[in-house]
């Protein structure tokens, strides 16, 4: 090896280097990038099994990780392949794991293998599939979907502040708090990626989740005690796990990520004022406990037209930004980096996923990926990803132009 191979190399970063650089915004050997660090930066099972044997790849596992999304463990191998610095908290690292994983079937018929602790059954009504808890279907796929959508919230039949004494969020149990502190410790010791941890800790999409979409946005614009007291009673209960799970994970993870989708295509879900009465406090007192009790960074996923809250967003202490859907209302590309640029750093919004990424050549992808990397790059603060999850219909060979753009992209000195 000459001298100059070896300064060469000794100018690399590692891949968590590179990560807390770029939330430091400073400057970086080549663009970060992210493939499959959380829940929405991932790919489906079936884009990501026609990945693989287009890559050749026959080693491994197809486990799903998110059965509700059909998303797959993004395996070190392939990690290696596209260039990805992070890893989320729960990855397996490819262990065997004996009595962890199940045999499934993906809706196209190839063979997967999901959590043993996953209660899938098959529908008797429609021959789809349904996830139970607790002894309640909460999850249903149809025989012609492609995802879970949630069934049976369990507050709908709730009427007044009484009958919120228990909100159902569980806290961690030991065994939960052990298991991750030991992953934390793992992950740290023996990789060199930069680690999330999916905490999740919604206030919006939980009161969705527990009373149903409708009613939960009827409860916000009736207000009154029973929306205050189910806030506050979910807050609550977020801030206790909070607290026991930075404690479990410690100084081993660099990312904390909290989810929120806020907008939808042309708006957010709610006004400005709404959301600064109802939600952001829950929002603050959450992502200031992980400023005050760690040294990580507040990521945050929230899908949609979200600029008129970002202002709120950046005061309640989120320093990520995720999936910046540049393809929604007032979400420019030029405009979010020019106006919060130097306070955020943007996860995502390198790649269009609704129109482009699906229906482009890879030609075409090329060359939107590099106009991308080259208004969100300047000035670092910036890491690569599509815009949401890789679905199951897009091509290897677009997957392929998309990450291999941004993994050889040198900024224009």
């Amino acid at each position: 090896m000459t001298s100059d191979q070896r300064t060469a190399k000794q100018s690399l970063d590692t891949p968590r280097e590179r990560i807390l650089k770029a939330l430091r915004h400073e400057a970086t050997d080549r663009v970060p990038i992210d493939l499959g660090g959380m829940a929405s930066t991932g790919i489906m099972a079936i884009a990501y099994d026609k990945l693989k044997k287009y890559l050749g790849i026959e080693s491994g596992q197809l486990r799903i990780i998110d059965i509700g999304q059909q998303l797959a463990e993004v395996e070190l191998e392939v990690l290696e392949r596209f260039g990805g610095d992070v890893i989320p908290l729960s990855h397996s690292l490819g262990e065997a794991q004996p009595g962890k994983w199940k045999p499934w079937t993906l809706p196209n018929g190839v063979g997967c293998w999901v959590s043993t602790g996953l209660d899938l059954r098959p529908n008797g009504e429609d021959g789809g599939w349904l996830v139970w808890e607790q002894g309640v279907p909460v999850r249903r796929m149809s025989p012609d979907a492609l995802y879970f959508t949630r069934i049976n919230p369990p507050l709908r039949e709730a009427k007044t502040p009484a009958d919120l004494k228990e909100i159902p969020i569980p806290l961690f149990t030991d065994e939960q708090l052990k298991h991750l502190a030991v992953r934390a410790k793992l992950l740290s010791e023996t990789t060199d990626y930069a680690i999330m941890a999916g905490f999740g800790g919604n206030v919006l999409e939980m009161g969705q989740k527990l009373r149903g979409w409708e009613l939960f946005m009827e409860d916000l614009a009736e207000g009154g005690a029973f929306t205050e007291d189910l806030i506050a009673g979910m807050v609550e209960r977020h801030l206790q796990n909070l607290a026991l799970y930075l404690e479990a994970v410690g100084d081993a993870v660099q990312i904390i990520q909290f989810g929120d989708d806020l907008g939808t295509q042309d708006r957010p879900q709610m006004s400005r004022r709404m959301y600064q009465q109802y939600i952001q406090p829950g929002h603050h007192a959450l992502y200031h406990f992980v400023h005050e009790h760690s040294q990580c960074k507040v990521f945050l996923h929230s899908c949609g037209s979200i600029s008129p809250l970002i202002p709120d967003l950046i005061e309640a202490g989120v320093d990520i930004l995720n999936p910046v859907q540049t393809s929604a209302a007032n979400m420019a590309p030029e405009m979010l980096k020019a106006t919060y640029g130097e306070q955020l750093v943007f996860w995502g919004g390198g790649c269009d996923t609704q129109s482009v990424l699906p229906n482009a050549s890879p030609e075409e992808i090329r060359a939107h990926v590099a106009e991308r990397l080259k208004i969100f790059t300047p000035g670092g603060g910036f890491v690569f990803n599509q815009i949401h999850n890789i679905q199951a219909n897009i091509p290897p060979e677009n997957i392929l132009a998309m990450y291999d753009t941004a993994r050889n992209f040198q900024a224009a000195a």
